[in-house]
């Protein structure tokens, strides 16, 4: 079984020092999916509000939000509000 996602909210110096507003973003719509994770990723939302449903149950994060998906992760993505984020795979 894969592990679970960590929803968390980073510090202000968090994103400084991990320079996360300079990593590649990703931008789509309400929508929903189904998506699979091939390798970990990291990711904070700029904008948007998502409920991503897995085996194991629902996790619902939003904008300010820093989200760690496992690697191997089967999941449903439902869009609520608009998304933009940064990300980080690996």
């Amino acid at each position: 079984m894969a592990e679970e996602i960590e929803v968390r909210t980073p510090s202000e110096e968090e994103l400084e020092e991990k320079e996360v507003r300079s990593w590649p973003t990703w931008e789509k719509e309400a929508s929903e999916f189904n998506w699979y994770y091939d390798e970990k990723e990291i990711c904070y939302l700029v904008e948007g509000e998502v409920e991503v449903e897995t085996e194991t149950g629902t996790v619902e994060f939003a904008a300010g939000d820093m989200v760690t998906f496992p690697r191997g992760l089967e999941c449903r993505w439902n869009i609520k509000e608009d998304v933009k984020k940064h990300y980080q795979l690996g």
